[in-house]
Formats: C-alpha cells, sequence, structure tokens
C-alpha cells in the first residue's frame, strides 16, 4: 500500500494538497516559536514500535502560520498494512474553530478483509479506534472532527482476475490540549496516533518493551517491498 499522499483533509480543517509545500517547511524551522519548536522537537523524538515506519514530509502552508508534516507506514515482513499522514499546525494567534493554538490533522487508511468490510458499523468502530487511542494514553484534546469513508473496487476486463478489495479512510483533526508553555503533549499523541495505524492494520497491541526510538530515516520508494 502506498504512504499516504495528496489531499489531507477535513469538514474543519481542509488540508490543501501535499504539494503546496515550500513556505510551510521554511517557517518550521528556526525562526518558528518556541513553543511550535519544542512541539516539533517531542515529534522527532517520540518512541514507537518498530512496525511503524515514520518519516517527516512537505507540510501543506495555507492553512496556519506554522505546520510541519510526517507520513508513516505499518509494516508486517514485506507487507505494508495501513499509512496516514499526521500534520501538525500552529497559529500563536489562537484559532476560534480550534479553540486553541494547536491542531492536528490526520489522513488514516488501510485494505479490509472482506468480512470487516461487510459489518455496518465498521465507521462508527474505526471511529472510536481514534478516541480510543487518544484517551488510553490520557491525552488531553478538543473539538474533534472527521470523517470515515469505506470504499469498495470490483475488477473488469484486463484486470478481471484481481479479487474485489475494500478500503477504509479516516480524515480526523483535533486540538491537543497545552501544557507548560503552551507546549502540547505532541510526542504523546503522535504514539496514540501510531497506536490507531496499527490497529486499522491488524496488528496487536503494543508490548510494554515494544517500542523504538524514531530516527525518522529516509524511506525507499513508495510501495514495492
Amino acid at each position: 500500500m502506498a504512504a499516504a499522499q495528496g489531499r489531507t483533509s477535513d469538514s474543519s480543517d481542509g488540508v490543501d494538497d501535499a504539494k503546496d509545500t515550500g513556505e510551510a517547511d521554511r517557517r518550521s524551522g528556526s525562526t518558528a516559536p518556541p513553543a511550535f519548536q519544542a512541539a516539533v522537537e517531542a515529534l522527532r523524538s517520540a518512541r514507537l514500535r518498530p512496525q511503524v515506519e515514520v518519516e517527516p514530509t512537505p507540510a501543506p502552508q495555507r492553512l496556519a502560520p506554522f505546520a510541519y508534516a510526517l507520513e508513516a507506514v505499518v509494516v508486517d515482513g514485506e507487507q505494508d498494512l495501513a499509512d496516514g499522514r499526521l500534520v501538525l499546525l500552529h497559529d500563536p494567534a489562537g484559532h476560534e474553530a480550534w479553540r486553541g493554538t494547536f491542531r492536528l490533522v490526520t489522513l488514516v487508511r488501510a485494505e479490509l478483509e472482506p468480512e470487516m468490510a461487510a459489518d455496518p458499523l465498521l465507521p462508527e468502530v474505526c471511529w472510536s479506534w481514534l478516541t480510543g487511542a487518544l484517551q488510553a494514553r490520557g491525552l488531553a484534546y478538543g473539538e474533534p472532527s472527521g470523517t470515515v469513508t469505506r470504499a469498495g473496487s470490483h475488477y473488469f476486463g484486463g484486470l478481471s482476475e484481481r479479487p474485489p478489495a475494500s478500503q477504509i479512510e479516516i480524515r480526523a483533526s483535533w486540538t491537543p490540549r497545552e501544557g507548560l508553555g503552551g507546549v502540547p503533549d505532541t510526542a504523546g499523541h503522535l504514539t496514540s496516533w501510531c497506536d490507531l495505524l496499527a490497529q486499522v492494520g491488524g496488528l496487536p497491541p503494543a508490548g510494554p518493551g515494544d517500542a523504538s526510538v524514531v530516527t525518522l530515516p529516509q524511506r525507499r520508494g513508495p510501495q514495492s517491498r
């Protein structure tokens, strides 16, 4: 499965195309406010389970004065189980819709087993995985919003030998509550987001010592394993 690309959006934030980048990347550097720099540094140093490969990716530039983005893929052997993109937005002046100065926006997607795809409660279940991942780590957040989309593909003609495929896609955003110095626990939110990715990908919960330092390596090409 390819790493998340293109539009990452929901009804409240409307994240722009990933190609809309340059200025946002420059603004995520040393000229950014200390609170944003601290939040980004926490993302870079978070500890995650080794099945989740994370790397920085260009951030959209028109959503907030400062932005930083990561993409991730859940790997099991040679197979990619799920992928996603997480964007950290920061507006020092605050944002009425966010009710805060930071906002996290995400796209998560995965292929589904036929039995799961047929479950009428699947959208509600997937949304509960997102909120449950945040609550399981005791993270304070507000103003959650988003969509869960289930899509199916059937193949014809020269592709008719392929079996039908189903995919789930979660687009969401929420406001992480700020702590000391106005800095939210972005490392905790990233860890919870990776928990969601792993759950959507079908991995069992991580064990107590199942983590490794995120070094944000350059990934090989989008998909072939």
